[in-house]
Parts: C-alpha cells; sequence; structure tokens
C-alpha cells in the first residue's frame, strides 16, 4: 500500500468511498431526462466493467468453467441490485432508498448468526422501514416497491459475492461478471431513451455513464480493500453504519430532498440496525463488497 494512504485514517478513506458512490448516484439522477433510470444503471455497469477490464485483464482461466458462471450471478446480481436502486432513486429521496436498501445486508447477517443482537437488529430495521413506509406508500409506492426489490437484490449480491471471494482472485472475477452482466443487460438500453438510439450517442451521456461506473463502483470498491487491509472486518461491518447517513447528506446537498421527521427517524433507526447487527463484526461481504449500490 502507499504511504500515501497509510497517513489517512481509514475511517476518512471509508467516507470518501461512501461519497464517491452517492456522488455518482447524484449524477445518475442528472441523466434521468435522458435515459430511463434502468438504461442508466445499466451504463454504469457497462463503464465499471470497462474500466476493470482495462486495469486488471483478467486471465483465461477467470473467463471458464464454474468460476465464469460464479462470476457472472454475481455480475448479474449487481447489475439487477443497481436497476432497482436507480428505479428507487428516481422515485424517492437518497437516503430513504438506501435506508430501505440495507433491509437486505441486514437479514442475511440475521439468518446466517441467529445471535440475539442481529434479531433484534432486524427487528429495529423493520421499525425503520415501517416509518419510511408510512411516509412514502401514499406518494411513491412504485419507489418503496423497487427499493425493496433492491434491498432483496443486494441480499442476493451478499451470498454470491462471498462465494467469489473465497475463491479465485475477486476483483478479476468481478471484472468477469460485470462484462458478461453488461453484455446480457445492454439490450435494455434500446428501450431506454425518449429519443431512441440519439442519446446513446451522446458523448455527454457516455461520459456521465462512464464518471457514474467509476464512482459509484470502481472507487469505493478498491477503498473499501484499503479500509478492509487496515481495520479488519469487524470495524469495517461498524462503518458500513455511515452509509444510510452520508446518502441522505448527499441527496441534502446535492439534490435538495429533505427528509421529514417520520422518514428521518427512520433512517436514523436502520443505521442504528446497522450499528447494533455489526458489533461483533460480520464478514466483510456484508459490506458493499464493491456496493455497488
Amino acid at each position: 500500500m502507499p504511504a500515501v494512504h497509510r497517513r489517512i485514517p481509514a475511517p476518512l478513506l471509508f467516507v470518501i468511498g461512501a461519497l464517491s458512490m452517492y456522488v455518482g448516484a447524484a449524477l445518475a439522477v442528472g441523466l434521468f431526462d435522458r435515459l430511463a433510470p434502468f438504461a442508466v444503471a445499466v451504463l454504469r455497469l457497462i463503464g465499471a466493467a470497462a474500466v476493470l477490464l482495462a486495469w486488471r485483464r483478467p486471465p483465461v482461466a477467470a473467463w471458464r468453467g464454474v468460476r465464469l458462471l460464479r462470476a457472472l450471478a454475481f455480475g448479474l446480481a449487481t447489475g439487477l441490485m443497481n436497476l432497482a436502486f436507480y428505479e428507487a432513486i428516481a422515485r424517492l429521496p437518497l437516503g430513504t432508498a438506501v435506508a430501505i436498501e440495507f433491509c437486505g445486508p441486514v437479514a442475511v447477517a440475521a439468518v446466517a448468526s441467529r445471535r440475539p443482537r442481529d434479531v433484534a437488529a432486524v427487528g429495529l430495521a423493520a421499525a425503520g422501514v415501517l416509518l419510511i413506509a408510512d411516509v412514502r406508500w401514499s406518494a411513491a409506492p412504485l419507489g418503496l416497491a423497487w427499493a425493496l426489490g433492491a434491498a432483496a437484490m443486494w441480499a442476493a449480491y451478499i451470498v454470491l459475492g462471498s462465494r467469489v471471494a473465497t475463491v479465485g482472485n475477486g476483483i478479476d472475477d468481478m471484472a468477469v461478471g460485470f462484462a458478461g452482466a453488461a453484455l446480457l443487460l445492454s439490450p435494455v438500453l434500446l428501450f431506454g431513451s425518449p429519443d431512441g438510439l440519439s442519446a446513446l450517442v451522446d458523448p455527454a451521456v457516455l461520459g456521465l455513464g462512464l464518471g457514474v461506473g467509476v464512482l459509484s463502483s470502481v472507487v469505493p470498491y478498491v477503498l473499501d480493500q484499503l479500509v478492509l487491509r487496515r481495520v479488519g472486518q469487524a470495524r469495517f461491518a461498524v462503518l458500513l453504519a455511515l452509509l444510510p447517513a452520508t446518502a441522505t447528506v448527499v441527496g441534502l446537498v446535492a439534490l435538495s430532498q429533505v427528509p421529514g421527521p417520520a422518514e428521518g427517524v427512520g433512517i436514523a433507526a436502520v443505521v442504528g440496525a446497522v450499528a447494533l447487527r455489526s458489533r461483533d463484526g460480520d464478514p466483510a461481504t456484508a459490506g458493499r463488497t464493491t456496493p455497488t449500490t
């Protein structure tokens, strides 16, 4: 690790990664007037895949057999998670969508360990989501449904990501998985623009799509790896509680999205749930692993 990274406190590196992720999400919102949210999610996947393939150049072995299928399943889970998340933030404030999405990792942690603390965390997260849902059901029921779908895909992403991480090279396999998922999901781009293909050949749109992929996928993943090497899995898991709060701040500053009182309490409850279930330290894959969200 270069010396410059060691001089930056690990929590600050984590916050930088979180800010990068959600600033990328805010940029994605800016693309929604040119492309459908699902098309922006696919562009993000393509951009991240292009950067990772150019950086890692996965060996031939990564493109064969069970390893390829495992990576592809992981990539598809990631792509569908991003797609559902972008459809959610097209209808919900950023911090609200992230808070609901966190039901996925909280539930996985509880099912995996079944400790009383984890069960309590699920209850706290459920209470937070119910508060948010009470606010959002009448205003944006479809956004709520997409956010819950993103939570389910995050849970799948965690399970598949842990398998990818334990065999072969995780970053190489992520590059392969993202590339395969981008190829399979790319046809939806044909239906993702009211202007037809003109938006997809616009250099500004393509440039922003690449930027979203780098900011929301590549940068957070690399910084996660740096933080994990320095603080270990237990402290890293505790840091996850910063993510919904960071998303709320980015939504407030970049998108002028102000949560109401009940919504704010709900987001705080989800933050508390993440911190509670992470207190003893869960596997790193219960985090973003990339987070890509």
